[in-house]
């Protein structure tokens, strides 16, 4: 046994190896060691080998997916070797010949399919990167739903891409890891290198058309010799891992950068789309907007947040089939009733494809298509926009499969076939009479006993049974010359006599004996049979289900942003090609929907206009005002409004915007070495660098992580340069009140500020955005605010009275007052103010509560009002 363990380990050195033994999956040797610690069980031997004790640990097989998501995340990819033939077969061989036993599938990250090991509402890709000559283009696939992509790529774009599609897996040329190594480790992508042969595209070519059944290529696009290696590389790769039994693939689809917005990794981060800067998906973007109904249409939604479209034609269209649902409400709920009850057909066909479904897999196969023919029904006498309508008809068409399902299946099956009882009574008669003998084989026999009673004329007549003699007919002696008479006895024959009874059987009694012992394993074998006679019939209609799946989630996503735009009063945004940024009373939808969980103050809606003569904002105001949350807002409405979304305003105008960028917030990247003003510069390089004409940028204090002037002084250029080379749209928030004065030299820049109300050196957030510019930070009284002492508080005021001072005296020169500061007197002031007392706190040291009597507690109180006077 061990030799065969050996023998397979061998061909999958890089994966630790389930060996199937029973009903557990046991491994051995370093595999064993490296389990045990990532899972936590207990490491213990068997045998030796070489004359060591061979480590061992295991799991059992029932549990196993629990285990195999747990090394999956923690980086082991797993080799799942099973039995191939039943150990009484191999018993036959020989009493020493060791169970067949082969690898049937490679789990990596990029190629799970169980429902236990995927999140149900995020895609779950494996991609590929490919280099040919000058061209390079990325693809990517989910097994688990079917979807295959793919686009022309510059190595330059694979960072941003990565951070849209965020992969599981990606596979790689052998020889590129080190190179493509700091652009994945960034995104938690496990990186897989194949052979350079998986990458030919010739070979690659030829794969695919075996794969998708065609004779070439050029019946799903024009793809260069790049993309072709890039999805040839996954289809090899699939090939691998899954040990020949390829899933249901949908022709690949060709995307192109162009019909995109571009995000780079930095803007989704800060704008935390889709996961919040704390790492789950909580408090984004996404999980405020998503009120799908079904797991494909939650897919469907983050595809969405993280590519918004810039085809014009695509977000109208999108849009139209959100106003409808707005204005149909009554149908809108009917609709969104009848999804609610839609399983994952998506899922359900690939389980089934690569034959890991069961019964289950099937009856959500029914119900889906049950539910959407009861969709199409309820969309119908509407007129409905393009979108819905081509939605609705791909809907139907599915009656027969569906009747075939319904009556074939029970209404709530097993999870898997061999557990049996899933096909329903009267579907099958042979299934139906084997299982009337394995639950009623008693009355079966029961009435064979009446049958022979009364044709032998001998009522005491009796079918009996031990484990000897198996099934057999009983009479007393006094009846036994009878029964060896013609023509009895030409029916039973004797098999024993005893003291007082004689024993007989017949053919009739010992065929159906063997029909009673064999009836269990005869009615699942023969449902075993009709469920691959089933699972055939479904993916006969394959391509049919997904485009089905697909119009469910279209109609799923449409319908649930009208349900938020009605309830959360958001209107539709005119999108066009202009270079418009034009919103009235926008609200950022994160922090409107957490100011409602928490019951506290209504958000404050405020107005941006760009496009109108001035194409950047120069925005000033206090910490704590609102300026991040502004900038952020109006950044998320051209997203919501390019995936086809209506947004968080009372109107909006909102011209395409071809990239969106943002630096917002500030972190370091000590894995890199790189400082927090280090981490702003190169996120500010790469905006200035890339940003065209078309583009949305929002910059949040830009050079505050260096010297006063130093930063003062990046600021100003970048400002410059956005204006004038980039000449895009921007929203700059700053703290140096210096640049408010370019809105004088720069033609398209105008000023903003962030209103707030002093009140007895106090301030007063009123969190409104006004055209005009700040005089002051206010950052000692938000400090004050923060909770610093109150001496800390008192000595920042007289700082910066005195550096204030400097600088309208001086002409901006600190320097000569600075002898001047409190701080660098020979006696300082103290940094924290001795406790103050009195004659009232001093009486009231001597004095014990519990002591007083009431008259003496009246008379305390008067003597206690004399010394505060």
């Amino acid at each position: 046994m061990m030799a065969q363990f050996l023998e397979i380990k061998a061909q999958y050195r890089g994966a630790l190896l389930f060996y199937r033994m029973g009903d557990f999956y046991e491994l051995f040797f370093d595999d064993a060691v490296a389990a045990a610690e990532a899972l936590d069980i207990a490491l213990t031997k068997r045998g030796k080998h070489l004359g060591e004790d061979i480590p061992m640990c295991g799991v059992p097989v029932h549990s196993a997916e629990g285990y195999l998501l747990t090394l999956i995340r923690k980086g082991f990819r797993v080799a799942v070797c099973e039995q191939m033939e039943d150990p009484a077969e191999a018993k036959k061989r020989g009493s020493k010949s060791v169970v067949r036993r082969d690898v049937i599938r490679l789990v990596t990250p990029g190629t799970l399919t169980e429902d236990s090991l995927l999140e149900a509402r995020r895609h779950n890709f494996l991609a590929a990167f490919a280099r040919v000559r000058d061209q390079a283009a990325l693809a990517w696939v989910d097994i688990s739903t079917g979807a295959f992509h793919v686009m022309p790529l510059a190595e330059s774009r694979l960072g941003p891409e990565l951070a849209r599609l965020c992969p599981s897996e990606l596979i790689v040329m052998e020889g590129d890891e080190a190179n493509l190594g700091d652009i994945v480790s960034e995104f938690g992508v496990a990186l897989t290198p194949l052979g350079r042969a998986a990458f030919d595209s010739t070979s690659a070519e030829q794969r695919l058309c075996g794969l998708f059944k065609t004779q070439s290529l050029e019946a799903f696009g024009n793809f260069e010799r790049a993309e072709v290696a890039a999805m040839g590389a996954i289809a090899d790769y699939l090939d691998i891992t899954q040990k020949g039994k390829l899933p249901l693939l949908q022709p690949p689809s060709r995307e192109s950068l162009a019909r995109v917005m571009q995000i780079d990794a930095a803007t989704r981060r800060n704008l935390e789309l889709t996961h919040a800067l704390s790492g789950g998906r909580a408090g984004s973007l996404l999980s405020v907007i998503d009120r799908t109904a079904t797991a494909g249409g939650g897919r469907l939604l983050e595809r969405r947040v993280a590519g918004p479209s810039r085809d014009l034609r695509v977000v109208r269209e999108r849009q139209d089939a959100v106003a409808f649902g707005v204005e149909h409400a009554r149908l809108r709920e009917d609709v969104r009733g009848c999804l609610r009850k839609v399983p994952d057909l998506d899922r359900a066909l690939s389980r089934l494809g690569l034959d890991r479904g069961g019964p289950r897999d099937l009856a959500a196969i029914r119900n889906g298509l049950a539910q959407a023919a009861d969709v199409s029904q309820r969309l119908q006498n509407v007129e409905l926009p393009e979108l819905l309508d081509r939605a609705a008809q791909d809907l139907v068409g599915h009656e027969a499969l569906e009747t075939l399902l319904d009556q074939a299946l029970v209404a709530e099956p097993p999870l898997l076939a061999r557990d049996g009882g899933f096909i329903a009574e009267g579907y099958e008669p042979e299934l139906d009479d084997v299982r009337k003998l394995r639950d009623e084989g008693r009355g079966v026999i029961a009435g064979m006993q009446a049958d022979y009673a009364r044709t032998t004329g001998i009522q005491s007549l009796k079918i009996k049974h031990n484990n000897v003699l198996g099934y057999f007919v009983e009479v007393t002696a006094t009846h036994a010359e009878k029964m060896l008479s013609a023509p009895l006895n030409e029916t039973f024959k004797h098999r024993q006599t005893t003291a007082n009874q004689v024993r007989f059987t017949t053919v009739p009694l010992s065929e159906m004996e063997t029909r009673i012992l064999n009836a269990g394993g005869r009615a699942l074998e023969i449902e075993k049979r009709l469920y691959t006679a089933l699972k055939d019939a479904v993916l006969a209609e394959a391509a049919r289900i997904s485009q089905a799946a697909r119009a469910i989630a279209e109609i799923d996503l449409a319908l649930s942003l009208a349900d938020l735009a009605q309830s959360e009063a958001w209107c539709r945004p005119k999108v066009d090609e202009s270079r418009a940024l034009l919103i009235e009373c926008g609200r950022h939808p994160v922090v409107e929907a957490a100011l409602k969980r928490q019951g506290g103050d209504s958000f404050i809606a405020n107005d941006c206009a760009l496009g109108q003569g001035a194409d950047l904002w120069l925005l000033t105001g206090p910490n704590m005002a609102g300026k991040s949350t502004f900038l952020r807002q109006n950044a998320l409405m051209a997203v919501l409004a390019q995936m086809g979304s209506f947004v968080p305003a009372r109107s909006a105008h909102i011209g395409m915007v071809s990239q969106l960028f943002s630096r917002v917030g500030a972190s370091d990247d000590l894995a890199r070495g790189r400082s927090t003003f280090m981490v702003e510069m190169v996120e500010t390089a790469a905006i200035l660098n890339q940003a065209d004409d078309h583009a949305l940028v929002i910059l949040d204090e830009i050079g505050r992580g260096t010297a006063t002037y130093d930063g003062l002084s990046i600021a100003w250029a970048t400002l410059e340069h956005l204006h004038e080379v980039n000449r895009c749209r921007a929203l700059f928030a700053t703290h140096y009140h210096e640049l408010t004065h370019l809105s004088e030299k720069l033609s398209r820049v105008e000023n903003a500020t962030v209103a707030v109300k002093e009140h007895e050196g106090d301030v007063i957030f009123l969190h409104e955005v006004r055209k005009g510019a700040a005089d002051r930070s206010y950052g000692v009284q938000v400090a004050k605010l923060a909770g610093l002492p109150a001496a800390v508080v008192e000595r920042a005021r007289v700082v910066l009275e005195a550096l204030e001072k400097g600088d309208r005296e001086g002409g901006g020169k600190r320097e000569a007052f600075i002898d001047d500061l409190p701080l660098f007197r020979a006696s300082p002031v103290p940094v924290s103010a001795p406790p103050k007392t009195s004659p009232v706190t001093d009486r009231l040291q001597d004095v014990l509560p519990d002591e007083l009597s009431p008259r003496q507690a009246l008379d305390l109180i008067y003597e206690l009002k004399r010394l505060a006077e």
